[in-house]
């Protein structure tokens, strides 16, 4: 996995005032813009790199086109600005100072028109425009967290130099009610300057909130990384009908580009991408490189391009495993203990299911000089080699836990074996389809002519932005889902 250099250099300068480009006013900020720039820069190769690119030219095309144009009416239009759509099925989008903005295709399939999505742009974009990130990393940048799914795992698991990872961090940077109400407003303005109708970007928000009380109180990451400032779909609602009327301009006047999104979005993949690896009652399998390993019942998952992570719900243990740029099982574990300083107490060949690996135990401590503090951390790490490739697979606890977690972390390892069921191997992504109702009805209704499951029901319902009992016209496009290469 690629790593960046933590940009703290920063942090040393003397605290200085800068003027906020959006508000006018005076306040402290520890970062120049090409400071900001700098670390956008730095920071996008990262974050690519973790979760990878989601390949669809039309798609890229469109949030780059209203990405320049909204750049252009904003109180920053200078800033080298880049729009990127991730591969993640996680319902989220963000911005990195210096004019980086990231749309998941979690958020682009739950976006139901072009209105909806240019109020989160505008939102994001605002989060830059005003400094809210390079305020907020002045704040942080000593206080990284490992983190899971958006969970925080022990902040002592930040100082590991595989976890480690300054354009993750930025992605999971928490901003202020304040900050959200004002990037609120300004995306409310930036919207509607460039032609949209800012009222379906309370609809989006409003759907937000639902997936989070439908979803048993979990959070999606949009509400984790964005806190709700309060009475969101109100404020926002009446902002739109403020600026709209300081326009000049009517509803009916303002773009919603329902059924043209809905065509550009029609065969995205939705959830997780069977091809990239997928879990399955507690099992870990990867189709393409044609491996499986069981996972700890009732932990934490998160599966990326370049690791996949487990943790335990109250964050005090975590594993994870990706690949060693390595050739041999010795160098990548001497790279592995090197680039972690750690002290190992124990090394020797096994075997794990008919593939040569190597284990190793080990303590780290943290190194006082460099400013490090927490806990002392106590690992099992095994290195597997297959298929011309070498998997480390490494489990972190407190040293005075690792009993406790011991015997999670080797039955894990030691399950490590090859992928040969073809049911798991063959299986296909699912995928949005947009089709057209057939005749008037609920939206309820119109899901059952086209044979989705009651089980889905409510998944639709979020999906499409309505309600089940809501009146769907004949003629009207709707997203059902489909399973197809």
């Amino acid at each position: 996995m690629n790593k960046i250099i933590c940009f703290i250099g920063f942090i040393l300068l003397l605290s200085s005032c800068a003027k906020n480009p959006v508000t006018g006013k005076k306040e402290l900020m520890l970062m120049s813009e090409s400071q900001e720039i700098a670390l956008g820069k730095e920071a996008d190769p990262s974050i690519v790199a973790e979760y990878g690119l989601y390949e669809n030219p039309t798609l890229q095309a469109f949030i780059t086109t209203k990405g320049k144009e909204m750049a252009a009416i904003s109180h920053r239009k200078t800033l080298p600005y880049e729009f990127k759509i991730l591969d993640s099925p996680v319902v989220n989008a963000f911005a990195v100072p210096g004019g980086y903005v990231y749309f998941t295709r979690g958020i682009m399939a739950h976006f139901n028109n072009e209105a909806e999505f240019a109020g989160v742009l505008g939102h994001e974009i605002g989060h830059i425009t005003a400094r809210h990130g390079a305020s907020q990393y002045s704040k942080q940048i000593l206080a990284q967290v490992a983190l899971v799914g958006g969970m925080v795992a022990s902040q002592d698991f930040a100082r590991f130099a595989d976890l480690a990872n300054t354009g993750l961090g930025l992605l999971f940077l928490k901003f202020g009610r304040s900050d959200e109400s004002e990037s609120d407003e300004i995306g409310v303005v930036y919207s509607t300057d460039i032609g949209y109708n800012a009222h379906k970007m309370a609809d989006f928000f409003k759907t937000l909130q639902k997936m989070s009380s439908e979803s048993g109180g979990s959070i999606p990451t949009f509400l984790s990384t964005h806190p709700d400032p309060g009475d969101r779909f109100q404020k926002v609602n009446e902002t739109a009908t403020k600026f709209q009327k300081i326009k000049g301009q009517s509803e009916a006047s303002l773009k919603t580009g329902r059924d043209s999104y809905l065509k550009m979005i029609d065969g995205i993949i939705y959830g997780e991408d069977p091809r990239q690896g997928f879990f399955e009652n507690n099992v870990f399998y990867h189709p393409e490189l044609l491996f499986y390993f069981g996972v700890p019942k009732d932990w934490q998952t998160l599966n990326t391009p370049s690791q996949v992570q487990m943790a335990p719900k109250d964050g005090k243990a975590l594993m994870f495993l990706e690949l060693e740029a390595s050739k041999t099982l010795d160098a990548a574990a001497t790279d592995f203990v090197s680039r972690n300083k750690i002290v190992v107490e124990d090394k020797a060949n096994v075997n794990v299911n008919g593939f040569p690996a190597l284990a190793l135990y080990g303590t780290q401590t943290p190194d006082a000089a460099a400013g490090e503090q927490g806990q002392a951390l106590k690992l099992m790490a095994y290195f597997i080699q297959y298929n011309n490739n070498i998997y480390k697979m490494v489990g972190l606890t407190a040293n005075a836990d690792f009993n406790s977690y011991f015997n999670a972390f080797q039955t894990t390892m030691k399950s490590f074996n090859k992928l040969t069921d073809a049911s798991k191997i063959n299986k296909l992504p699912q995928r949005i389809k947009i089709v057209t109702a057939k005749k008037n009805g609920t939206l309820q209704q119109i899901m059952a002519d086209y044979k989705m499951g009651q089980d889905k029901m409510n998944e639709l319902s979020l999906l499409n932005g309505m309600d089940l009992t809501a009146t769907v016209e004949a003629g009207t496009l709707v997203k059902v889902l489909e399973l197809r290469k």
